[in-house]
Order: C-alpha cells, then sequence, then structure tokens
C-alpha cells in the first residue's frame, strides 16, 4: 500500500513539475518575444525619423467663428459694427518648428516669406520643404517682414519685393511692406449707408509692427519621409478690431467718407490684436 501511495505521489509530483517547467518557458517565450517586438519597435522608428520630410501649414481665414466669405458675408464686430470684407491679405515669414525634444529647426530665410490672400486659394497653404525627420510640437512665425530682412535694401529681398509689389502689399520701398491689408465696407449705429475701411499695418515713424506668433501643436506633427504633417491654423478676423485692444471704425471716420487706419496711435493697438488672432485648430499626420 504504501509503496503504491508513493508511486502515484511521485507521478504526479512529476507532472506538477512538468506542468510549472512548460509555464516558466511559456512566460520566457512570451517575454524574449515582447522585448523582441519592443527592439524592432525602436529600430524601425528610429529608421523612420531619419532624413526630411515636408509640413503643410494652412491658413484657413474666419470672423468670429464663422468661416469667411469676401464680398456678401455680414460680419458683427464686438462693437456692433457690421463689416463686409472685401479683401484680407498678410504676410507670413521666418517660420520655425519646435520639435518634442525642445531643440528647433529655422526654416531657411531666403524662402521664409510667403503673401496669404483669401481671394487665391493656392496661397492658403505653405508647403515647407526638406524639414528634418522628427515629432514637433510648435510653430513660430512672424507676421510682416522683419526689420532686419527690410534693412537689407531693396537688392537684398531677392525675388520677394516683386511678388509684394505685384500683390499691392507694398506702401513703397522707402515706407516698406504692408504686413496687413484688411479692406471691406462698414456700418454702425452712428453710421447707416456703408462706408468704406482699411486698417493696413506695416512700419509707421518709430513703430515698426512686426508681430511675432508662437502656437503649440494640440497634437504632434510627424514629419517623415513618407509623412507630410498639415498643421491647420484658423486666423479669426474679427481680433483685428476687438482682442487685447477694442477699436471702432467709426471712432476712425473724421471726415464721414470712411475709416483709414494705416498709421497713428491706433496702429501698434491693432499689431497687439494681430498677435492674438491665430489657434491652430488641429494636425492632419498624413
Amino acid at each position: 500500500m504504501r509503496s503504491s501511495f508513493g508511486a502515484a505521489y511521485l507521478k504526479n509530483y512529476k507532472k506538477e513539475i512538468t506542468l510549472k517547467e512548460m509555464k516558466n518557458l511559456l512566460y520566457k517565450a512570451v517575454a524574449v518575444l515582447a522585448m523582441s517586438a519592443a527592439l524592432t519597435a525602436c529600430s524601425n522608428d528610429e529608421t523612420t525619423v531619419s532624413g526630411t520630410g515636408k509640413v503643410a501649414l494652412e491658413f484657413d481665414n474666419s470672423f468670429n467663428g464663422n468661416d469667411l466669405i469676401l464680398e456678401t458675408q455680414a460680419n458683427t464686430t464686438a462693437s456692433n459694427e457690421v463689416l463686409k470684407i472685401t479683401a484680407i491679405k498678410y504676410i507670413i515669414s521666418n517660420i520655425v518648428l519646435t520639435k518634442e525634444d525642445g531643440t528647433t529647426f529655422t526654416y531657411p530665410k531666403s524662402d521664409s516669406y510667403f503673401i496669404v490672400d483669401e481671394a487665391t486659394a493656392t496661397s492658403h497653404v505653405l508647403d515647407l520643404k526638406n524639414v528634418p525627420a522628427a515629432n514637433y510640437t510648435k510653430v513660430t512665425f512672424g507676421v510682416g517682414v522683419d526689420k532686419a530682412q527690410w534693412e537689407l535694401g531693396a537688392t537684398g529681398q531677392a525675388d520677394f519685393l516683386a511678388k509684394a509689389q505685384a500683390e499691392g502689399m507694398m506702401w513703397s520701398w522707402s515706407a516698406g511692406y504692408k504686413f496687413i491689408a484688411f479692406e471691406g465696407t462698414f456700418t454702425s449705429a452712428t453710421v447707416g449707408t456703408a462706408l468704406p475701411f482699411k486698417v493696413h499695418t506695416g512700419q509707421t515713424g518709430t513703430d515698426y509692427n512686426y508681430a511675432t506668433i508662437i502656437l503649440d501643436l494640440k497634437t504632434k506633427a510627424l514629419v517623415r519621409s513618407n509623412i507630410t504633417p498639415q498643421i491647420h491654423i484658423v486666423t479669426d478676423l474679427s481680433k483685428v478690431l476687438n482682442s487685447t485692444n477694442v477699436i471702432k471704425l467709426s471712432d476712425n471716420n473724421p471726415n464721414g467718407t470712411g475709416a483709414m487706419i494705416m498709421g497713428g496711435a491706433n496702429l501698434p493697438l491693432v499689431t497687439q490684436n494681430v498677435a492674438t488672432m491665430f489657434t491652430v485648430d488641429h494636425v492632419h499626420n498624413d
């Protein structure tokens, strides 16, 4: 009886040992596979993030949450003035992309001047080439042409000077570039018949009125040789007149013939407003 019991016990014990060994081997195999997969993923990621790619910056003009329609759309400001916008153009320059590790890539200055024109759909997307592959978390750009560039003189502007002249984005060479050209008609409680308005920013007297914009990306822009992120930036034009500062067109209509804000004390206030009118809506990593 003892011998039979001992044999059965030993047999069961061996089975238990065998099961434990099999489980251990299985756990080890799973661990090895997981480690191998992780190493492969790291290796693939390192391969993917090398080289260069492209980035598209899309500027989508709006007015207080509504997509902008030129000529016909009635846009009511926070000051209860009603604008019909006939033209909006602005210069985007000096683009810098910030990587997730905090380092930056500065787009070549000679290629970093663009004119966004609502009337020209192809101008809404700025195609940046030869961008180092990386994960980007911020975009920085200027509105206007920086003073250092302008001080290079007419011959130092390369092809952009001729483009700005053709687009009506120059006052004159001595007066410099128009950074923003915002135009249309308006009515208000005191202005019943539609009158023209123009808001042009740029160099005036001692004020240069160049604005630098820094925007966080809600989703990382994954630049790869086979992925071109599109960073969708919404420009809220209602903030030109109503943001950090409140500016009424009707207060800038001294002769009853229209509001022309192209200098004076209001222009630096407009520039402060311009710094607030851009937001990143989303990022497509396609």
